[in-house]
């Protein structure tokens, strides 16, 4: 693993461990094969404060243009509907519940 892996590892766990979930997931399974623009995405997300992440990801909130721009608006949809595995929600309009992974 090269040092800028490692340094995103690091950057993927979080103060809230649905989120050192969700990063850790998306780092694993999809960062690998994605674009240089999807990664650049990624890294933006990584800046972001804990709770507008978590709002972000768990569908309770949409970030602002000026936030983190287009592409990580597309790639947090990306995330949460794919690592839907790892997020659930008990009923419509509740704050999701994080699961444990299998």
């Amino acid at each position: 693993m090269s040092a800028a892996d490692s340094r995103l590892r690091w950057n993927c766990r979080r103060g809230m461990r649905e989120l050192d979930q969700l990063l850790t997931w998306y780092l694993d399974a999809r960062y690998a094969q994605s674009g240089d623009v999807e990664k650049a995405a990624f890294s933006t997300l990584l800046d972001q404060q804990d709770p507008d992440l978590w709002n972000w990801l768990s569908g309770r909130g949409e970030p602002d243009n000026g936030e983190c721009g287009k592409r990580p608006e597309q790639l947090i949809r990306g995330v949460a509907a794919e690592s839907d595995g790892l997020v659930r929600r008990d009923k419509p309009g509740e704050p999701p519940v994080s699961k444990e992974p299998a």
